[in-house]
């Protein structure tokens, strides 16, 4: 655990304000849910919540049959990091950050798909492929995540059969994050 040498206090109806800079940092929103741990030593530790990442198993499996159907690497995020992925090495692509062009996706609530000399964005931070398509994972009228399927060395444009793959994969996992 690493220190940060900041110390709040806790009010008279228990709250503790956690800093700008950490919110910033950690990418904690407002209305974020968090999971409060504790163990034998005192500690208290806040960690951000991920539904998504509660679905792993789930995603992991979801991931594997879209790279199968469509020969295209696949990522499935929540709204930080990489939860899922197939395609493409697990050891460097887990846990990665999502870039801020695949945050922009999500908060738009609408899919990215790539077409001929159009834009194009890196979804991953640290990872040198491109998006053919994006599409926000919305349960319960949240966004929760998103699916992405990644280009392949030529660049080709996505065909609808992949691009409804994955618009059935974002619409699938929304619906596990209501039940």
């Amino acid at each position: 655990m690493k220190a940060t040498g900041i110390v709040r206090r806790i009010d008279d109806l228990g709250r503790v304000v956690i800093p700008k800079e950490i919110r910033r940092t950690m990418r904690i929103r407002e209305g974020d849910p968090l999971e409060i741990y504790t163990d034998a030593d005192g500690e208290v530790i806040f960690k951000k919540y991920s539904q998504v990442g509660e679905l792993a198993s789930l995603t992991g499996q979801y991931a594997e049959v879209l790279n199968k159907g469509t020969g295209m690497a696949v990522i499935i995020t929540d709204r930080d990091r990489v939860i899922s992925c197939a395609g493409i090495p697990k050891k460097e692509t887990i846990d990665r950050r999502i870039t801020q062009s695949l945050e922009n996706v999500m908060e738009r609530r609408t899919p990215f798909i790539c077409v001929e000399n159009g834009e194009r964005f890196r979804p991953v931070e640290g990872i040198d492929k491109d998006a053919a398509i994006a599409y926000p994972i919305i349960g319960a009228g949240d966004v929760s995540g998103a699916v992405v399927l990644l280009s392949n060395d030529d660049l080709s444009v996505p065909s609808q059969t992949e691009q409804k793959l994955a618009q059935v994969a974002a619409s699938f996992l929304g619906k596990q994050m209501e039940e």
